[in-house]
């Protein structure tokens, strides 16, 4: 005859224990990009919340958006005007401090005649396409004060998302640049924050992908998110 090596009291402790468990959701995030959350939605049962913070219950106001697909996709994902002001806000006040930036403006000084783009990518200036052209107009300071400069001469470089790398002697495309930051003849930043200038025209997703930051931005971005949702 089976016995049970349970007692009372342990089956009791064991029922406990299991209610628990069953009261903690697994956190879900897109595979695509783990460091994004995604939480059913309580309004809407056929959407999903998409956030940076991991938090329960989400705050709506500092999500990314809401999307009713999976993986989502530039037609079902509602951007949040907030959460994007709030990370041009995060790139205004930490983009000259990011490590990649920095290198960017070193390597821009040292290239003369060469304009520098986010990535790492030089082109020469005398091979500009129209569509680069474009890309430098939307992007605030660029082409509208004399363009990516070189050679000791100073410009601008151009912050982009990760999702889509450009390919070797091309620009980003004006929907995946964040903004730029001005760049002195010494390859410092140009009142010691490069005057960041957003861009305008970029877009927290599209058919590359969702917002791709560096480490350093993404930090800063989750620290002032965390600072917003306590207050």
């Amino acid at each position: 005859m089976f016995k049970s090596s349970f007692t009372t009291g342990s089956l009791a402790r064991h029922a406990i224990t299991s209610f628990r468990w069953s009261q903690i959701r697994p956190l879900s995030s897109l595979e695509s990009n783990p460091h994004i959350y995604v939480f059913p939605s309580k309004t809407n049962g056929d959407s999903n919340i998409l956030s940076l913070l991991s938090t329960e219950p989400v705050n709506t106001d500092l999500a990314i958006g809401v999307t009713n697909k999976l993986p989502p996709t530039l037609d079902s994902v509602r951007e949040n005007p907030k959460f994007l002001s709030i990370l041009h806000e995060v790139f205004a006040k930490h983009a000259h401090e990011d490590p990649e930036a920095q290198s960017q403006a070193q390597v821009m000084i040292s290239q003369s005649g060469a304009n520098l783009y986010s990535g790492g990518v030089l082109v020469s200036s005398k091979r500009s396409t129209r569509k680069h052209v474009e890309a430098e107009d939307s992007s605030g300071g660029a082409s509208g004060q004399g363009g990516a400069g070189g050679g000791g001469h100073g410009g601008w470089i151009h912050l982009s998302d990760r999702r889509r790398a450009p390919e070797f002697g091309r620009t980003a495309w004006p929907e995946d640049i964040f903004g730029s930051l001005e760049v002195d003849g010494n390859g410092q930043f140009v009142g010691g924050n490069g005057k960041y200038q957003a861009s305008g025209t970029y877009r927290l997703v599209t058919r590359d992908g969702i917002l791709g930051l560096t480490p350093f931005m993404r930090e800063k971005l989750v620290q002032r998110l965390r600072e917003l949702d306590q207050q």
